[in-house]
């Protein structure tokens, strides 16, 4: 029995072609672990409800074919089985073929939720050592929270990323405008995947891999909680700046915003010449990056008068020549009709809609297999076909 590959995907750019992966996840998190891994040639198997599939498919609109972008972007290069979890006979069809086939599983259904159906770690591992079971929780094992559900921005408020985003403390929490927390946990799923795969090889065995919303979105917090663990400070909202660097952020332009970044005390010299305020870079006020952080109310409108003078195109210019880093704050569809990314082939176009590939290339070539997000349970009958009883 062989997988579909319409796209022919080449050995080169395929690292784990000839692995399988099954996929019992659902929204963004463990279905963003299995795209990286079937974008690096794993032939990923995704378990879906047969009562209209994992929910992301009705995040919308858009639709197209009945799938709206969350689901057609995290589910490419996948099948589809259709399986009631409810269904005892299904569920020993799905762990028969797990048992049979499967590499790695990844699951992210609610906690103890996979142990109730003998789908959980403990009891697949048991049957088969060589397996690397990944799990994806909320909270993660241990501690008094790890039965509650979790999503993405729930973990932006609680571990405190909603507290460090937004403009200023005295306005509405601002929730990150994409789901970074869930694929960051995604991220961190396939890191430790590979890194037991590597270790199998050598071992022939396999074993867990763990990881959480709530332990991803602490690692975000990296820099926070260290500022806090040095004086007691609480980070406060930048708005488009960064907390201990000045100046680095958005400012207004004629015609738009542009970031400019003088992330050095070189470049912010470079940047009082093309102001014609060399003075500034020899004020005892602003003399380090350390003085321009605590006196930045008196230095920052003094740039946004200056960056008022011009259209954003001619300021970046202006900017260019002196080699300091800036770049306008641009809409999507700016983004992806950009020259650079054209050069990079990092975006796919489908009958799907428009899709973005792994930003990572081999010996120069990135991974080029692609087949569209599957209709719900579309690969259901052959796959599951062996292991299913003469009865049924």
């Amino acid at each position: 029995m062989s997988f579909p590959d319409e796209a022919g995907m080449p050995e080169e750019t395929s690292p784990l072609k000839g692995y399988t992966v099954i996929e019992i996840g659902h929204s963004v998190a463990a279905p963003y672990a299995g795209l990286i891994l079937g974008q690096l040639g794993a032939d990923v198997i995704k378990i879906e409800n047969p009562r209209g599939g994992d929910a992301a498919r009705g995040w919308g609109p858009p639709f197209i074919d009945g799938m709206g972008p969350h689901f057609t972007a995290l589910n490419q290069n996948k099948s589809s089985v259709a399986v009631d979890l409810a269904d005892e006979e299904q569920c020993r069809q799905l762990k028969s073929l797990i048992l049979d086939r499967g590499d790695v599983v990844i699951c992210n259904l609610r906690a103890g939720s996979a142990d109730k159906l003998g789908l959980g770690m403990r009891a697949l591992l048991k049957e088969k050592p060589e397996l690397i079971y990944c799990e994806l929780g909320a909270f993660g094992r241990g501690g008094p929270l790890s039965l509650r559900p979790g999503y993405d921005p729930l973990m932006q408020a609680y571990c405190g990323l909603m507290g460090v985003t937004g403009e200023d403390a005295t306005r509405p929490p601002i929730r990150v405008g994409v789901s970074m927390v869930d694929m960051g946990a995604g991220l961190w799923s396939v890191i430790g995947i590979l890194a037991k795969l590597l270790s199998r090889r050598d071992s022939g065995v396999g074993g867990s891999v763990e990881t959480s919303l709530f332990e991803t979105a602490i690692a975000w917090m990296v820099t926070p909680i260290a500022r806090y663990g040095m004086d007691g400070t609480q980070q406060q909202p930048q708005g488009s700046g960064a907390a201990g660097i000045v100046p680095y952020q958005a400012f207004r332009t004629r015609s738009g915003w542009l970031v400019i970044a003088a992330g050095n005390d070189r470049i912010f010299a470079s940047l009082c010449d093309v102001m014609t305020r060399p003075d500034l870079a020899t004020d005892p006020r602003f003399l380090t990056n350390g003085d321009r952080v605590r006196n930045k109310h008196e230095l920052l409108p003094l740039i946004e008068e200056f960056a008022l003078r011009y259209d954003s195109d001619a300021l970046s210019a202006l900017l260019d020549n002196a080699l300091i880093p800036n770049a306008p704050v641009r809409e999507v569809r700016e983004v992806v009709s950009d020259e650079h990314l054209a050069c990079l082939s990092l975006l796919n176009d489908a009958d799907g809609g428009r899709t973005v590939g792994l930003p990572i290339r081999f010996d120069g070539r990135r991974p080029a297999g692609f087949r569209p997000a599957p209709p719900l349970g579309q690969d259901t009958d052959w796959l599951l076909a062996p292991y299913r009883s003469a009865d049924c």
